[in-house]
């Protein structure tokens, strides 16, 4: 029974896992509005796009950047590499009221490109 339920959360772990796409040097942005189109910018990029965030926090050596719209909330996580600007590493979409929401949608409602 123990190998059934340690099974099952193996692969339910593993269906629930996501894998950022890692953007690669000198690669311009997707026309489409996926994760990887926001993974590898940078805040100055964000603000090209997004406006002025809602939130801007530090904490230690990384940053989180919020935007906001009517419909959704959009964290951007950066953090530095080496010599490098701060980079998106890491995004998160949802509702006001905190529920998940599609990335696609959130970053279409907060009017970019």
């Amino acid at each position: 029974m123990r190998r059934i339920l340690a099974a099952s959360l193996s692969l339910l772990a593993v269906a629930c896992a996501t894998s950022p796409r890692v953007a690669q040097p000198g690669e311009t942005p997707a026309s489409s509005h996926t994760r990887g189109d926001i993974i590898g910018r940078t805040a100055e990029d964000l603000v090209a796009r997004f406006g002025t965030p809602a939130l801007q926090i530090r904490e230690g050596s990384s940053l989180k950047l919020q935007f906001r719209s009517a419909g959704c909330v959009l964290d951007a996580y950066l953090y530095p590499s080496g010599n490098a600007p701060y980079r998106v590493t890491y995004v998160d979409a949802r509702t006001p009221a905190l529920a998940d929401m599609d990335q696609a949608l959130c970053v279409e409602s907060l009017g970019g490109p």
